[in-house]
């Protein structure tokens, strides 16, 4: 089976195929996605830090000037909150949002968070073992994220059922070859959350609190301003890369601890940061990150030319045998372990700290003293999406 993200089968279990990517090269034309696929671990790090490939290319080009068609206009609400993203943005606007958004997401934001992760990943726990099991993915894994993350903007506990579905709507416009449908989802996604954001930066304004929202704004009327756009992208990208990846790293964590028995009975909870990071080498959430080659780049001999995509296979990078010893070996014991799934350079996750101490709280819970084994009661079925790649549920049972 080669690479086939459109394929149920792969998408269940690509590492196979990465193996035949990295024996076929250091960049693989992909004619299906109309990418370079860069399979290697020390091409994706380095290509994460080398600025002449860049998430957009319209700090420097117009779409014709690119070779690229522009998106239809009834796409354009998603392509203004998406664009407008620290994730999308180039330098210098990229610098200035990120030195902006930093002085509000400190790791004392974080650290202050932390009681709230603990009681809430407490609290959903005790509602599973309650029940004596159940879906660990919409009891536990989904809901913490979505709560911490709402807790960290200061989104009133009665709207934070919105977030989520506008989230999901969103992310599947990441994937690769959207339909009409999902960009219809998205585009209308898009614009409730922000018109639901703008109203929360107005109420907040008027009414100053301890959240990020708060601090954005005093970002936003200091000198070298966030615009009000660029706030509404930062809170949505924080809502999604904020949930999606941890949700997702939760239940596929412990797909692939129900798989390998022996890890799991030996899981210390003192050494939860080590094991976290372990099982995000081990099956990242986000398998793919695409980046526009800007100046034309060489890759192991292949000349890839400006106008052209790359697509960074993190999924493959992080279980490439150049860098891990034993790469498909799940060793929860792991120290050098310098995964890439938190990207690197300057769009290393901003979340990342945050990200881990939700990881380390969920997995904490259910491993605390009085907390019965977990159990499998059957193989979950994966997503059809490949980019951010997730289960569709993980029915347990204590």
């Amino acid at each position: 089976m080669g690479f086939d993200p459109w394929d149920a089968a792969f998408v269940a279990d690509p590492y196979p195929a990465y193996r035949e990517l990295r024996e076929q090269g250091r960049a693989v034309w992909c004619e299906a996605t109309g990418q370079w696929l860069v399979p290697h671990y020390a091409d994706v790090s380095a290509l994460l830090r080398d600025r002449r490939l860049g998430r957009t290319y319209l700090h420097r080009f117009s779409h014709e000037e690119f070779g690229r068609t522009a998106p239809p206009p009834e796409h354009e609400p998603f392509h203004v909150l998406n664009d407008n993203g620290l994730l999308d943005l180039e330098d210098p606007a990229h610098g200035r949002v990120r030195r902006l958004v930093s002085k509000a997401f400190t790791p004392r934001t974080v650290e202050r968070l932390a009681p709230a992760v603990e009681r809430l990943a407490g609290e959903l726990v005790g509602r599973l073992l309650a029940d004596g099991g159940g879906d660990l993915l919409a009891v536990v894994a989904e809901p913490l994220p979505v709560a911490v993350i709402a807790e960290l903007l200061g989104v009133p506990e009665e709207d934070r059922g919105l977030l989520r579905p506008w989230s999901a709507d969103i992310c599947g416009m990441f994937e690769l070859r959207p339909d009409e449908e999902t960009a219809r989802r998205a585009v209308q996604a898009s614009t409730e959350f922000s018109a639901y954001l703008r109203e929360l930066i107005a109420r907040r304004r008027r009414q100053p609190g301890e959240d990020l929202v708060s601090g954005l704004i005093a970002a936003h009327d200091e000198e070298g301003r966030l615009s009000e756009q660029e706030m509404i992208s930062t809170c949505v990208l924080l809502l999604n890369a904020g949930h999606e990846a941890t949700v997702n790293t939760t239940v596929n964590g412990w797909w692939a601890l129900f798989r390998n028995p022996g890890q799991l009975a030996a899981l210390d909870r003192g050494k939860l940061s080590t094991a976290v990071d372990e099982l995000m080498r081990y099956d990242t959430p986000l398998q793919m990150f695409e980046r526009w080659v800007l100046d034309d780049i060489e890759i192991g001999g292949a000349v890839i030319p400006r106008g052209a995509e790359v697509a960074l296979l993190f999924g493959s990078a992080n279980r490439d045998p150049a860098r891990f010893a034993d790469p498909d070996t799940l060793d929860l014991s792991r120290t050098d372990n310098p995964h890439l799934s938190f990207g690197a350079g300057i769009h290393y996750c901003l979340g990342a700290p945050l990200a881990r101490r939700e990881l380390a709280a969920s997995f904490g819970a259910l491993l605390a003293d009085g907390v019965p084994p977990l159990k499998l009661v059957r193989e979950p079925q994966w997503q059809p999406g490949y980019v951010i790649r997730g289960l569709r549920e993980l029915i347990v049972e204590f």
